[in-house]
């Protein structure tokens, strides 16, 4: 990234989540595009080529600043145990915002266990003073996003199957 006459911005989020839901149901939700989309709020599409995924989110407008961005992600799947992913445009591409990160999927005594460590950098025409606002903000919609989401993806789940 680091686009001249714009500032960079990062986020983390680490979160995890035991669920009473078989490991297998949880994956294929994970790894089809447009069960991702019908359960993500903001997320407009996904085109899936093999392991390079672009994602397609809805408008997002603060501070005066308005975007639809598009990034392009390299995606790592190891079979119902985690899903890797890192930023990765296009050659002779920029892209605003890009996303690094992995899912991890492990069985539990009642269920699975989904674990998630996702950074978001964007590139900002912004002055880096506005790091702290604009950093919060970035916090704040990917809390939004993932407890969407994470709801979603409950509501989703069909009952776990007792053996």
């Amino acid at each position: 990234m680091g686009v001249a006459g714009v500032s960079t911005f990062s986020v983390t989020v680490d979160s995890g989540a035991d669920l009473d839901a078989d490991r297998h149901e949880v994956w294929v939700r994970l790894i089809d595009p447009d069960t991702l989309v019908r359960l993500t709020p903001g997320l407009a599409r996904i085109e899936a080529d093999g392991d390079t995924w672009v994602w397609h989110l809805e408008k997002i407008g603060a501070i005066g600043i308005h975007l639809s961005p598009s990034f392009t992600e390299t995606m790592v799947f190891e079979p119902e145990t985690s899903i890797a992913f890192t930023h990765c445009p296009p050659d002779g591409e920029s892209e605003r915002i890009g996303a690094a990160g992995r899912y991890e999927l492990a069985d539990t005594p009642t269920g699975v266990r989904v674990s998630m460590t996702l950074t978001i950098t964007a590139d900002l025409p912004l002055p880096e003073s506005a790091g702290e606002m604009v950093r919060e903000l970035m916090q704040d919609k990917l809390t939004e996003l993932g407890d969407g989401f994470g709801a979603n993806l409950l509501a989703d789940l069909p009952p776990r199957a007792v053996s």
